[in-house]
């Protein structure tokens, strides 16, 4: 959901429970266009946050302190002198617009007792904080704007403060049936278009939501407004009327919606058409929260798409250099033929006269007749000679080759694997671990200093299966070592996708009894964890533990085994429990 009047109209609520008859104690500037006012209630310090950050604007309460500036600006000056200690006596939203508005009591030089409006106007890159007197004269304001900033509206000392009107919108809270049905079924647009565009406050997130709602009860699902049927109109309506009431009488929930485990937005009326959602406390704690994990997400997304460019880089040089290793491995297969020919030819060399091109001969391994193509300016023993030149070399390069295929494709093996992780981490210090493991093989160039190289740790995956077994799945390749070989013991169960890169499985047992259900979830934990989880099957290889040895000098996990049992199965695992925190 967007910054809307909704979400607004839920912090004014919280704001008016918390800081209300509360005293303004400190006022701070700690950004250019951002407040913290240091608020004393009866139940103790308050801390809010005001931002007119014009690609995040915001409001909410924290307990987290901001360093300010060594020098206070101009404004945060004029707003110690006018509302240092002053008394918050209400807080409200004008009109439901993205707006809101603290008014303060304080008593002025003389001692008298007077009021000033603090307004906070949350409006993408028109945002502004405003202190305006009681009769609503502007003092100053965070941004100013002249004339040739806007045309409609200059925010200057000394001007009125009005709230710039939208034209054919009006107040949802208000709204009639007969006003709605004229504002929504008169547009020629698609419904929830149509509302958003009708009344303030209201985000097109929120108007899909109570179209859904309304189609859920019943509504058809049309394309116009302006072409609804009567029926349509009513439950349209009521699905508007409810959601409003709701706002009206203060009855939200804070959720966060998420989409696999990631935050894609929030609301404060409950989850809608998400099945996947967490519940916060207050307006504030979902704010704080959603946009921390946005920003988590997005630092994390970055390393991720970092990290993922440089091992993209190096498997596509890699798997050219194979390519080409592969086609030179191939050539070397003449080397067999030209030491046949120079057998043959220092048997029957004497068959060949002075300048000859070719000789044929009888090849008495197989008894058939064989041409050996013959360089004229040299003597048979000379072209014999030459022969077995070319087969050592051709040897030499073969068993060069055969070495350095070996490594070029394990290599490819381990950055495939790198790639399979980093599909699967989803915290950032899954990402640090994977970036420690690329620097410590050479992918990644360590920047040495003074500080002693820092060591990452991260957590595999906990499951539990439906008959109660403890499923661990690695992340990572060196989390896959730490799993099979330090945390899993002999009688445990060991998965993992054959032949393709994918997480190492640990299934915990200390008989080494496991149920067919389990070992089909386990199965299925493994083939989504895995390079085929885009596959409808896959096939698992799985055995006990104390099957699985590590050569020495491989690399970070990978290991060997040679008695195993396979099952092919699918990758569905909504119905294994994961363990929160995971």
């Amino acid at each position: 959901m967007a910054f809307d009047g909704i979400t607004i109209a839920a912090l004014v609520q919280e704001l008016n429970t918390e800081l209300k008859e509360g005293r303004i104690s400190k006022i701070a500037q700690p950004e250019k266009d951002e407040l913290l006012l240091t608020i004393k209630t009866p139940q103790g310090q308050r801390r809010l946050v005001l931002s007119a950050n014009p690609s995040l604007p915001l409001v909410y309460l924290t307990e987290e302190n901001k360093v300010s500036p060594a020098t206070a600006p101009g404004f945060t000056m004029l707003l110690r002198k006018h509302l240092q200690n002053g008394r918050i006596i209400d807080i409200f939203q004008p009109d439901f617009e993205r707006i809101i508005v603290l008014r303060v009591e304080h008593l002025d030089e003389m001692g008298d007792l007077c009021q000033k409006k603090l307004i906070v106007e949350l409006m993408g890159k028109y945002s502004n904080i405003i202190l305006t007197d009681g009769s609503d004269t502007i003092l100053d304001s965070i941004k100013r704007i002249n004339a040739m900033t806007s045309s409609v509206r200059e925010v200057l000392p000394g001007l009125s403060y009005f709230v710039p009107s939208q034209e054919g919108r009006i107040n949802p809270l208000t709204a009639t049936e007969v006003n709605f049905n004229d504002l929504v079924f008169s547009k020629n647009c698609e419904p929830t278009k149509a509302l958003y565009s009708s009344f303030t406050g209201i985000s097109p997130r929120m108007a899909g939501e109570i179209v859904y709602n309304a189609v859920s009860n019943g509504m058809n699902d049309i394309a116009s407004a302006a072409e609804s049927d009567p029926v349509s109109r009513t439950i349209m309506w009521q699905s508007f009327r409810e959601y409003m009431t709701r706002v009206s009488e203060g009855r939200f929930e804070f959720t966060m919606l998420l989409e696999n485990g990631n935050p894609v937005d929030y609301s404060v009326l409950g989850n809608g058409s998400y099945n996947e959602y967490i519940t916060l406390p207050s307006a504030s704690a979902l704010l704080v929260d959603f946009y921390r994990k946005k920003e988590e997400n997005s630092r994390r997304r970055q390393k991720s798409a970092d990290l993922r460019r440089i091992v993209s880089t190096i498997l596509e040089r890699d798997i050219k250099k194979y390519d080409l290793q592969c086609k030179q491995l191939k050539d070397t297969e003449k080397m067999d033929k030209y030491r046949l020919y120079g057998e043959l030819l220092h048997t029957y060399g004497y068959m060949a006269s002075s300048g000859d091109s070719s000789i044929k001969v009888t090849n008495y391994y197989d008894n058939t007749e064989l041409t050996i193509p013959l360089d004229n300016t040299k003597t048979a023993m000379e072209n014999a000679s030459a022969y077995f030149e070319k087969y050592n070399k051709l040897k030499r390069t073969k068993e060069a080759l055969i070495k350095l295929t070996a490594e070029v494709h394990e290599e490819i093996e381990h950055l495939e694997s790198i790639q399979q992780a980093l599909d699967t981490c989803s915290r950032e210090e899954d990402l640090n671990q994977i970036k420690e493991e690329m620097t410590d093989c050479g992918y990644i160039r360590f920047k040495s200093s003074s500080k002693q190289k820092q060591r990452f740790k991260s957590q595999p995956l906990h499951y539990v299966s439906s008959d109660g077994y403890d499923i661990y799945v690695g992340k990572n390749n060196y989390q896959n070592d730490e799993l099979t070989f330090k945390f899993a013991t002999g009688n445990d169960w060991w998965f993992h996708a054959k032949g393709i890169p994918g997480s190492h499985v640990v299934v915990k047992t200390a008989d080494g009894h496991l149920s067919d259900r389990c070992f089909e979830e386990a199965g299925r934990l493994a083939a989504f964890y895995s390079k085929g989880s885009a596959n409808d099957k896959v096939e698992i290889d799985y055995l006990q533990k104390k099957n699985v040895k590590k050569p020495a000098g491989a690399k970070p996990g990978f290991v060997v085994y040679y008695t195993n049992y396979s099952m092919v199965i699918d990758t569905d695992i909504s119905g294994i429990k994961q363990v929160t925190g995971s």
